[in-house]
């Protein structure tokens, strides 16, 4: 079942959908999927187009909810993209979500998994990370401020009434952001990190950065042969379910 919600972060409304079963429930733990910052032009409406089937079969599979939410600015959410909003607005999710019986477990794709990392060291409330295709570096990422002003703004991760930042503005959100660090913070909960070998957005080499950063004290998963768009990869899907399963 997935059932379709509406909340507020700050000026934006967001769309939120949440997946369950009946067959096989355990409702006390909750996996967020979060989306992350495309890159090509126009694809900002399609951001998150194929986490609700994901969710949907990740929570048929595990018995977990399993949610996600469309971010400022993707598909049909309000408001615009920027690090400071997208932190802001999994928050807001990990408010509806959360219940004093509720584990919650973050898995978030590209650059969403550096919102995860980011959000999970400063919130109690997340238990474990899952990242894939994830970068280490936000510079090497974001490259110059104009380009990326430039990537955000053909994406369309704006709505029509509100603007992005100015370049050095958005460069300067979004770098305030440090992945490294906070793999090297959230050990010792649990941390995944997944990476197709052939991603050519998001070099493997980000990976092995990530998982030297917690010392060790993560799992690698490499995906021989995979590229960048892991969404839909089934030995993603499969790491995935196989590392839920052994929350048991």
């Amino acid at each position: 079942m997935l059932a379709h919600e509406q909340l507020t972060s700050g000026p934006s409304t967001l769309e939120l959908r949440i997946a369950s079963t009946a067959s096989r429930p355990s409702a006390e733990r909750v996996l967020v999927l979060v989306h992350g910052l495309p890159r090509s032009f126009g694809m900002g409406r399609q951001a998150a187009a194929l986490l609700p089937e994901l969710a949907e079969h990740l929570a048929n599979e595990s018995g977990w909810m399993v949610a996600t939410g469309t971010l400022s600015g993707v598909g049909e959410s309000t408001g615009t993209f920027s690090a400071s909003q997208w932190l802001a607005d999994l928050g807001a999710i990990l408010n509806r979500l959360h219940t004093p019986d509720h584990w919650i477990s973050l898995a978030g794709f590209g650059f969403g998994g550096a919102l995860a990392l980011s959000t999970a060291v400063v919130d109690e409330r997340v238990r474990d990370v899952a990242v894939f295709a994830t970068p280490s570096s936000m510079e090497r990422w974001c490259g110059d401020a104009e380009s990326f002003h430039r990537v955000a703004a053909n994406a369309g991760v704006a709505d029509a009434s509100v603007q992005l930042l100015d370049p050095a503005t958005l460069l300067a959100d979004t770098l305030a952001i440090n992945p490294l660090h906070a793999a090297a913070m959230l050990p010792p909960r649990r941390f995944l990190i997944g990476h197709g070998t052939d991603d050519a957005e998001v070099p493997v080499n980000d990976a092995r950065e990530l998982f030297a950063a917690a010392e060790g004290r993560a799992e690698l998963r490499l995906i021989q042969g995979a590229g960048h768009q892991l969404r839909a990869d089934p030995r993603m899907v499969a790491t995935l379910l196989g590392w839920m399963d052994r929350h048991r």
